[in-house]
């Protein structure tokens, strides 16, 4: 039987703040600053990583770069939530803004002081990607805990459009700024952009960010959190090393399945027991937190590997330059910020969010099912078109199920809810990076060969090395190597996408049972006790408010009689006394 948190809840360590719309607009703006960072390092390598890679000769192995990093987000999560929780969210966000600014020094810096002939350099870069992931998982989870900290769940839809905006505009200029600095001056850039604005957005947020701090004698969750890294990182390894660098039946591959289920199973046993579980398993017991999870999972598996391999489809099989595959973005990017904006205003207004997943992942199927077409010949208006709608569906899903997740659980457990829900969408990313990168590789580097083996005499009067492909070399080739080349990417890439539909068809089949729960008009630091409005009094909570559908118990446990999955009816939760007033 599943046991539920016995620990005190953590004591403020200072007086309750007061809220005002001020107040919440300045911590509201100390976030974007954060989120601006972590958003526009996810976009910026996109169109810089065939010239990344070639230089590096890691061609073969590209796709660590990208997994590397969504695992690090992803094991790091889980903490950045819970000790949220127990120990206030300030001083969490201020380390993880200067953790993910020592990465990017680190990033632009790999392979400057080693052998050019070598790997050494590429596997230098992906042990720094590594640690900006540590900072970016705090900086994203952070960010949306703390929202949920200020805001009620009734307004939070108003905040949800600019917080869409600021993903849409950094994802916009990195593309931009990465083709920029790979054609105009160097893909380091690409990283060493992050340092000026770090430091930025560190003092915005060491200065105007006013949150509680806690004092916790809760125990920490050590076991807990070091089968959730063994575990993740198996996950991550078996689905990247499995039939590519280790064979299925490999003893090496036998020992890491063997470990990583044992890991799994190891942590479901300890976090039955532990006090202060770092993945509490209570949450399982509620619709709106497996629903909204399993879409997540679904929805990282199909995104992350859709976006992180489109621009490098851009570059080769259209002929375009970094920079112009960055432009070519820009359709995605607008379609995601008028969905996520204008979702949110309706939210906002109407209380009811059930019915943008369904519409947004009907959308993200169709659209990528048309993507499949793709050659090295298709009009460039034509993918333009087809990421509008990619980034329009993505828009109408994404900030959507995190509002359901923290409308439906217990105020003192929003962080790690959060955390727990983005765990499972980033170890669907990296899943699916390693898992549709290896496709995508094996794929491409089997195309190439036969290319080369097709015209040699080209090949090695060009010295071409199919593992350091560079868009510069590859425009500068002969006919008919050039369109090979050309054709190995397109031949590549578009028919690896249909294995991404199945996956998005499931998460579309899940939005159809995620309740329509009454959003709540509690924020939770008021909550908690934390902080009053400007008035000076604070908002009393009754038990309860704003747990799961048909369940007052928010450490798990739901009374019978419900709405069932799929019920369009809306489940009213316990009030939590009258609204604090509009923000």
């Amino acid at each position: 039987m599943t046991t539920t948190s016995t620990t005190p809840p953590a004591s403020a360590e200072s007086d309750p703040i007061t809220l005002t719309p001020r107040t919440v607009w300045i911590i509201f703006g100390a976030l974007m600053a954060g989120m601006f960072l972590a958003s526009l390092d996810q976009s910026i390598l996109g169109p810089a990583l065939p010239t990344i890679v070639g230089e590096l000769n890691g061609v073969e192995s590209q796709a660590w770069i990208i997994t590397i990093y969504i695992l690090a987000v992803a094991v790091t999560m889980p903490l950045y939530g819970k000790f949220g929780d127990l120990v206030g969210r300030r001083n969490l966000f201020l380390l993880a803004i200067a953790i993910f600014t020592i990465g990017s020094v680190g990033s632009g810096s790999a392979g400057l002081f080693t052998d050019p002939a070598t790997e050494a350099g590429f596997w230098e870069l992906v042990a720094w990607r590594g640690v900006q992931g540590l900072g970016g998982g705090g900086l994203m989870i952070l960010s949306q805990a703390i929202i949920a900290d200020i805001v009620p769940a009734s307004e939070r839809g108003k905040y949800m459009g600019p917080m869409g905006a600021v993903f849409g505009i950094s994802a916009v200029a990195g593309p931009l700024l990465g083709g920029f600095f790979t054609d105009s001056a160097h893909w380091r850039w690409c990283f060493w952009i992050n340092v000026p604005v770090g430091v930025i957005a560190f003092f915005v947020a060491w200065k105007y960010m006013t949150l509680p701090t806690r004092k916790s004698t809760a125990k920490v969750d050590w076991a807990g959190i070091l089968f959730m890294v063994l575990g993740t990182s198996g996950l991550v390894l078996v689905t990247d090393l499995g039939g590519d660098q280790l064979a299925w039946d490999s003893p090496g591959m036998i020992a890491m399945i063997v470990g990583t289920v044992a890991s799994i199973i190891a942590l479901i046993l300890v976090e039955r027991r532990a006090a202060e579980p770092i993945l509490p398993l209570h949450l399982f017991t509620g619709r709106v937190f497996v629903i909204a999870t399993l879409i997540a999972f679904a929805l990282g598996v199909a995104m992350f590997a859709a976006i992180g391999f489109i621009p490098t489809f851009l570059q080769m099989a259209t002929g375009t330059s970094a920079a112009g595959s960055g432009l070519l973005m820009i359709p995605m990017m607008v379609g995601l910020m008028a969905t996520s904006i204008g979702s949110g205003l309706a939210i906002a207004k109407t209380g009811r969010y059930r019915i943008y997943p369904i519409v947004g992942l009907g959308l993200t199927v169709l659209t990528v099912m048309v993507m499949t077409q793709m050659t090295g010949s298709t009009p460039v208006w034509q993918i333009m078109g087809m990421l509008l709608f990619f980034g329009a569906g993505l828009g109408l899903v994404m900030q959507v199920i995190v509002l359901a997740v923290q409308n439906a659980v217990d105020p003192r457990e929003v962080g790690v809810a959060t955390s727990s829900n983005n765990y499972f969408r980033e170890i669907g990313a990296a899943i699916g990076t390693a898992w549709f990168g290896s496709l995508f590789t094996d794929r491409l580097i089997t195309n190439l060969t036969d290319t080369v083996a097709a015209n040699p005499e080209q090949a090695i009067a060009s010295g071409l090395n199919p593992s350091a492909v560079t868009p510069a070399f590859v425009a500068n080739l002969p006919e008919p190597l050039h369109q090979g080349i050309v054709d190995s990417y397109a031949s590549a890439l578009a028919p690896a996408l249909w294995y991404i539909v199945p996956v998005l068809g499931l998460a579309l089949l899940f939005s159809f049972f995620l309740p329509q729960v009454k959003l709540s008009d509690e924020a939770g630091m008021v909550a908690r006790g934390e902080a009053v409005w400007d008035d000076g009094k604070a908002v009393p909570v009754a038990p309860g408010a704003g747990t799961d559908p048909a369940g007052g118990d928010p450490h798990g446990g739901e009374r019978p009689g419900g709405n069932q999955p799929g019920d369009d009816d809306e489940v009213t939760l316990a009030s939590g006394g009258p609204a604090p007033g509009r923000i």
